[in-house]
């Protein structure tokens, strides 16, 4: 049976690239709730399914390594980036019956696809599905500039990037996570892959699966299925949704609201069953390209209250539609065309796993007087911004900082 890949033991069936740890930090990546199908699988080694392969991913202070793994059955390549093909469930089943008899010819080493073609492709998946192209480094200076805190955060927390995900996974992982914790939605995520995806390989007795199709995830079985499962209400939203897409929007849909604006996509995401603002968000941030979208969540809120003292709706127990609208607006006019990026390595800073990263840099939690303090010491870069797709075009004019208590004026994003 195969293993799984370890950069020491098999080096040379690995593949590297340029990368620095200050524009991608594998560990906080992967692990801070984007995607939900990354592990780490030894010492600073991640294995997840990203666009039909299974892959192991380890980095140096300047290099990214990557091993990938040759599926088990031969599936047809994908043409279109980042898209799903449909895969009907008797063809699924046809495919489970092909993988477990090839599993009985794996030697115990790994398995690697090693041509020059394939390691152009690969390289090519990675830097898309990192989005490698945007220089991280240029934001969190933006960033740092615009913002006191951020900047007393991103020393410890570089390279947080916001994932490329595929549009169906990622619609379809988020739908789960209501009422839901990481480490949760990570296992019914896995579940659903089992139940309904394309098996790909195993490694460790652990087995690999493809995120499903819409068409098998609009089956009328479904519903049932994924509740025997522990989906409980989430089955029915999963399978209406996918069902309402393919007969309402047809299968490229999703992909298509990469090309319209933020506001419609956000719009056209929440009429799906399942699927309210927050959701939206996360989608549009994470899969269709929208960088200034910024999700909203109890967690974000208190991270605006207690960082930034952002005080409206402070009397309000639940997050309204306005209030979401307004503390995104907040963001947005503070760290510009990019908030979604910079609110989530605030995110990742605040979750509990990532604590000790605090404590080793002797950064402790500051409390709200000191929090006070250091906003009306600091002297905040008015941001003008002309923006065309890139960081280059960010300009920025001195000015003092205002005082943190804040009445935000409904702004509209365009």
């Amino acid at each position: 049976m195969a293993k799984h890949a370890v950069l020491l033991s098999g080096g040379k069936l690995w593949r590297s690239m340029s990368c620095a740890k200050s524009e991608l930090r594998l560990d906080l990546t992967l692990a801070c709730g984007q995607s939900f199908r990354w592990r780490e699988t030894a010492e600073g080694h991640w294995t997840g399914v990203m666009r039909g392969r299974v892959w192991t991913l380890t980095q140096t202070d300047d290099t990214l390594w990557y091993h990938v793994y040759k599926n088990q059955d031969q599936q047809k390549e994908r043409g279109d980036r980042g898209s799903t093909a449909d895969v009907s469930l008797e063809d699924e089943n046809k495919a489970e019956k092909t993988f477990k008899c090839d599993l009985k010819k794996e030697v115990e080493e790994p398995l690697a696809v090693t041509s020059v073609q394939n390691n152009e492709e690969e390289e090519e998946m990675l830097r898309d599905y990192f989005q490698l192209d945007v220089k991280l480094g240029d934001l969190y200076r933006e960033w740092g500039a615009a913002d006191c805190h951020f900047k007393h955060i991103a020393d410890i927390f570089t390279g947080v990037r916001m994932l490329r995900q595929d549009p169906t996974e990622c619609l379809f992982s988020f739908i789960c996570t209501s009422n839901n914790h990481i480490s949760r939605i990570q296992g019914m995520v896995e579940r659903l892959c089992e139940a309904l995806g394309a098996p790909l390989c195993q490694l460790d007795q652990t087995s690999y699966h493809d995120f499903p199709a819409l068409s098998a995830l609009a089956d009328s079985s479904v519903e049932a299925r994924l509740r025997d499962l522990g989906f409980g209400y989430r089955a029915r939203f999963l399978q209406q949704s996918a069902k309402q897409i393919l007969n309402t929007h047809g299968s490229q849909w999703l992909d298509g609201l990469r090309r319209v604006p933020y506001l419609e996509a956000r719009d056209g995401l929440r009429t799906l069953p399942g699927v309210g603002t927050k959701v939206a968000d996360c989608v549009c941030l994470m899969s269709l390209d929208k960088s200034e979208a910024v999700p909203i969540d109890t967690h974000v809120w208190q991270i605006a209250k207690r960082d930034y003292k952002y005080a409206a709706g402070s009397g309000q127990k639940s997050i309204t539609d306005k209030l979401h609208r307004d503390i995104g607006d907040f963001f947005r006019k503070l760290w510009g065309p990019y908030a979604g990026w910079a609110q989530s390595v605030l995110f990742c800073a605040d979750l509990k796993k990532f604590q000790s990263l605090k404590e080793m840099a002797h950064l402790k939690q500051p409390k709200q007087e000191d929090v006070e303090e250091r906003i009306a010491a600091c002297k905040k870069p008015k941001m003008k911004r002309e923006y065309n797709g890139t960081v280059k075009n960010l300009k920025t004019e001195p000015a003092c900082h205002k005082k943190a208590k804040i009445s935000v004026k409904k702004e509209k994003v365009g």
